[in-house]
């Protein structure tokens, strides 16, 4: 696995440890199909269970970009996209109908300082 990789990876984990600590369960990482990859279903349980689809974003700190800032218009259309192909193909089969809090999608950046503990932001709902 290349650099570029590695660091993915190690974001993607450290994206999967904070929605499990703010109480969410990851269904699936890094989910492939033709017309490509999400990062990680959760389910968030609050009072109806919703299904989120995650992007993680990860970049190391003085980068040209930060994290958050990595989701463009034409990005967020492929996650919906995506996310619509996910539920058809593995919640519906399952479930038999939606998920009763709806699909959401969410945005996870990890800043990884030079020194230090990686900065997190969790944005919900971003397409």
């Amino acid at each position: 696995m290349n650099q570029r990789g590695a660091l993915g990876r190690y974001g993607e984990e450290v994206a999967a440890r904070r929605l499990r600590e703010q109480g969410m369960t990851v269904l699936e990482r890094n989910w492939r199909c033709r017309a490509g990859e999400i990062d990680i279903v959760a389910r968030d349980r609050g009072p109806r269970t919703t299904l989120v689809v995650c992007e993680v974003k990860t970049r190391r700190a003085g980068g040209p970009q930060h994290p958050m800032a990595a989701v463009s218009p034409r990005k967020a259309q492929r996650l919906r996209r995506l996310a619509e192909q996910w539920l058809s193909e593995c919640w519906l089969p399952v479930h038999g109908g939606p998920p009763p809090g709806g699909l959401r999608i969410d945005l996870v950046g990890v800043l990884l300082p030079h020194r230090g503990a990686p900065l997190v932001e969790h944005a919900r709902g971003v397409a």
